[in-house]
Order: C-alpha cells, then structure tokens, then sequence
C-alpha cells in the first residue's frame, strides 16, 4: 500500500455530511438501484474518498465500469485536453477523427478476423438494443433466444431479453414479443438437476431437441443472446465448451450470435473479451462499462456483411461522444502498456485461491467462481442443500463498509469481487481480508446447526 494507510475510517459512515446527501436524494432523486451508504467526494486507483474525510478500498470501481482505477492519470489527462478542443459534433451526423480511431481499434480487439463495423451509443442497454434492431433488420426474423439469469439492460427491448429478476419487467408488460427464454449452465444450481459433464449439456440440447421441435421454429429466430458469465444473475460462470455448443446451433440454422460483454468485457477476465477463453467468434459483440473508464460509451460490433439496413434506421445523438472516444483510447492504451490482461489474470487466480480457503472455512459460502477478476461468491444457509442465503447478499456489504471496504451484492444470494486490473497485491490481500472480517462476522449471526 501507499504510505497513507487505507481504509481510512474517521466517522461512522454514514457520517454526518453523508447522512444530509442521502437524505436528500431520497427528496429530489427517483428511488433506484442505491446499494449502500457512500457519498463519494473524490476517488483514485482502488480508494474511495467520502464527504466526511472516510478513505474505503473500493472492489466495485463503478459496477466494474473503472477497469483500470478511478481517475488513471492517461485517462483524465486525455479528456482535459479534449476538453478545450471539441466536447461534441454529432457524430452520427457528422465526422471527427476520435470516432473513427476508437472505431478502428475495437474491431482490432475484439475476437473475428473478418471485416467489421462499430455503432456507438451511451450504455449497455443501447448497445444491446441496437443488436436487437440490426438482427431483426438483417435476419428479417422476429424471434430471439436468451437465457435464464440473463441481464441485458432495461430499455424495452433489452429488458424482454433481461431474466434475472422479476422486478425489472413487474409493471411494464407488455414487453417486446418474441424471447424465448431457455436455463443457461449454472451448473452449482442446474435447472435440470444434472450434473457436468455427465449431463452431455442438456441445456443447450434442450434447445435444439425441445424448443425447436416443440414451438419455436429455428427459421424465425434472428439471434442468440448470452453472456460469457452471466453478470447480474450471479456471476455464473459456464463449462467452456457451452458457447461452442451454442454457436453450433446458431450456424446450423442461420442464427447469429450476440456476445453481450458490457460487464465482462475490457480486460475484466484477462481477455479482452471473455468469450475468447471459450474459442469461440461471435457475430455481434456488445460492451460498455468499462471501455471509457465512466465516461458514457456503448459500443455495438458487428460483422460488416450485417450492416445493410437504410440510413436512419437507427441513431442517437450522443454516441461516440469526442470525450467518450480519446478517454476510450486512453483506456485501451493503458490496459495495454501496463500489461493488464496478464495482471487480471495473475491477481485473480491468487484471489481465487484465498476465496475457496474461505468456502472451506465457513458453512455459508457455497460456491466460489470466476475468471480474472470477475469473481462471484454465492452464500447459503447450508451447503448440502444449497439453500439461498439473500441475508448475507445484503448485510456483509454493510458490514464491510463499516470496515473500509466497497462491494456489491449479486444475483440473489451472492457478492462480486471486481476490483482495478491493476491494483496492488498487498491492497489485493487488504481488501479480500476486510472481506473475510465482514463473512466471519455476519457467520457469528447465523444459528449453528443442531
């Protein structure tokens, strides 16, 4: 760590400038998604400043948004400069060099060495949506599959396909029509209560030998939406050859296949992508998050053979903003020049390894899993049975805020570990021993089995 000693704790938090924020907000902000009780002032690398002086180590960098830290010197460094030059021009109406550079470098980066074509929006949801459109536009289809679990955004359209909480859809039907959801290979909670390998996959058969031969027929179905870990359904990590097996399906019948890495992509796993651990090529790939280090950016890849619908069929006005693009660049620049992807990798096998000590140790955690430092651990109440434990989901992030330390819960029962690629060992070995603080504390609660 630095000389500073961080966490850094001087108030109770929430202290009292804090407490007058949240207050607040709760007046003049519609209620959304608030997590807990931080009141950001500032933030650099790892560490989270508050109003009242409290120094947190931070292992959500903005929902996984701050790949390599808050405020990395290139990255803000590049948007001052832009800054004096041009804000914004329009550039789905006009032209200006940044789009085209950023643009460029992303079909170098992502998996598919055939031509490619980049639409640029403002988040995940728009990314997504635009998939949507483009698929319906160029298969001439109606039809979409995607899986149980699934988090696409909450857009109409994105949201038919999203699956990973009632909540998001109570209240706004009717949807878009024409999403077949089928179980995706959460394989510590099979929906079929198989078991890998031996289950031969059965979740992607079912689509092929149930779906397709029961009410959904393959020629109407325009694409295929999946994440390669599922985000907000739990972190689900996949055996690596489901994708295949899901590409598969899709060329047999024409499908394409939408890779949605808005939170798993930019380093997160120690590809740029995470689909490339599966050896597999999407048709359309998606991302946002953290491919402007939190300047908004959402950007649609796809193969140029696909781009054939008329000018104006879709656009927006923000998209590919100057300032999104050079803190983009910048972003990219960094990952590479401090070797990130190797980094991501190195740190979360070593965090890998600390957590399933962790699962070993306590009866509450029931599954540990990840890749790179994308890493979700899922709590119980008994790890034979696997009973869900959402009290833990929502009070260890309390408990651990008290100690200096930022997480976010997942799924329903779960917390994510996505800290800086670039973050140091000893902040690494820091934050995930505040974290087993946090666990043994709330595991002290829970009433030992008779």
């Amino acid at each position: 760590m630095s000389e500073e000693e961080i966490p850094k704790i001087v108030t109770p938090i929430p202290g009292p400038n804090a407490k007058r924020i949240v207050e607040a907000d709760s007046k003049f902000i519609v209620k959304s998604t608030k997590t807990g009780p931080v009141v950001a002032k500032r933030a650099y690398g790892v560490v989270v400043e508050d109003v009242d002086g409290n120094k947190l180590l931070d292992f959500t960098v903005g929902i996984s948004v701050c790949n390599i830290g808050y405020c990395h010197p290139k990255v803000t460094e590049a948007i001052k400069t832009q800054a004096d030059k041009l804000v914004h021009y329009a550039g789905q109406d006009w032209y200006y060099e940044e789009q085209v550079s950023l643009a460029r470098k992303l079909t170098e980066i992502t998996p598919g060495t055939f031509p490619k074509q980049v639409f640029f929006s403002n988040s995940g949801t728009e990314s997504n949506e635009a998939a949507i459109k483009l698929a319906k536009y160029h298969q001439k289809r109606p039809q979409f599959i995607s899986f149980i679990g699934a988090f696409h955004g909450r857009s109409i359209g994105s949201v038919s396909l999203t699956a990973s909480k009632p909540v998001h859809k109570e209240g706004f039907f009717p949807l878009m029509p024409g999403v077949s959801h089928v179980p995706y290979a959460y394989c510590y909670r099979c929906a079929y209560k198989m078991t890998y390998p031996s289950c031969g996959l059965w979740c992607v058969k079912y689509i092929d030998e149930v779906l397709f031969n029961s009410y959904l027929p393959p020629t109407e179905v325009a694409a295929i939406f999946a994440e390669p870990i599922q985000g907000e359904g739990g972190y689900a990590v996949p055996p690596n050859d489901f994708f295949k097996e899901i590409k598969k399906i899709c060329d047999k019948y024409g499908i394409l296949l939408v890779d949605d890495e808005v939170q798993a992509g930019m380093g997160r796993t120690g590809k740029w992508f995470c689909t490339e651990h599966y050896d597999v090529t999407p048709d359309i790939i998606t991302t946002s998050k953290a491919i402007a280090s939190g300047i908004p950016l959402g950007a649609t890849v796809v193969r140029a053979d696909l781009v054939d619908w008329k000018e104006g069929s879709h656009s927006n006005t923000f998209g590919g903003n100057t300032l999104a693009c050079v803190a983009a660049l910048a972003t990219i620049k960094v990952i590479e020049s401090e070797k990130l992807l190797d980094r991501a990798t190195r740190m979360g096998e070593k965090a890998l390894r600390r957590l399933n000590e962790m699962k070993e140790k306590y009866e509450i955690v029931g599954d540990v899993r990840g890749k790179g430092l994308m890493i979700g651990i899922e709590f119980v109440k008994d790890k034979k049975t696997k009973e869900r434990n959402p009290e833990a989901h929502d009070e260890i992030p309390l408990i651990a805020i008290k100690k200096g330390l930022v997480l976010l819960p997942v799924g329903k029962n779960g917390i994510r570990i996505i800290p800086p690629l670039n973050i140091e060992e000893n902040v690494l070995d820091k934050g995930l021993e505040i974290f087993e603080d946090s666990v043994k504390e709330f595991a002290k609660k829970v009433p030992k089995k008779k």
